[in-house]
């Protein structure tokens, strides 16, 4: 198929929300394939392996059958797309904050390789206050973290955290 649409939606997935996926879902009904990069953010604590987050984003979206999950430890995002065959990045925006933040990346992304574009995906009202960290925080505290991840991911945590 030429001008094939290929995206890769980067991010660390730890662990992988209800939001994620509800991003994952609609940008695969735009793109010819959707690659879901999980990679490794240096500012952060993981609370999963690299293998469990992939093996944890494979079963959530399962049901997608233009979705790929990748795990990748290192290296500029631009340049993983471009390896990828990906000419699109996705990036899912809850708020202003995530905004800034992201249209600040997707700036500098452009700079760095202007044949990628970046597209920004509103979070779906109901996902919007979903982060990977408040849901490790409730969950350390035996919380229910169940309306906001996918099945898997919260028998996981329950597993992880016991």
């Amino acid at each position: 198929m030429p001008n094939k649409k290929v995206a890769l939606f980067p991010g660390s997935f730890d662990p992988f929300t209800n939001g994620h996926l509800n991003t994952v879902e609609r940008a695969s009904l735009l793109f010819d394939k959707v690659i879901v990069g999980i990679f490794t953010n240096t500012t952060k604590q993981p609370l999963f392996t690299a293998e469990e987050k992939k093996e944890l984003a494979i079963k959530a979206t399962e049901h997608l059958d233009n979705v790929e999950i990748l795990s990748q430890s290192e290296g500029l995002t631009v340049t993983i797309a471009k390896e990828l065959g990906a000419n699109f990045l996705v990036r899912g925006v809850r708020n202003s904050q995530d905004y800034e933040y992201e249209k600040n990346i997707a700036s500098m992304n452009k700079q760095m390789d202007e044949t990628i574009d970046t597209v920004f995906l509103l979070a779906d009202e109901k996902y919007s206050n979903i982060s990977s960290s408040m849901i490790k925080e409730i969950a350390k505290f035996q919380g229910d973290v169940s309306p906001f991840v996918p099945d898997c991911v919260n028998e996981a945590l329950i597993k992880k955290l016991r």
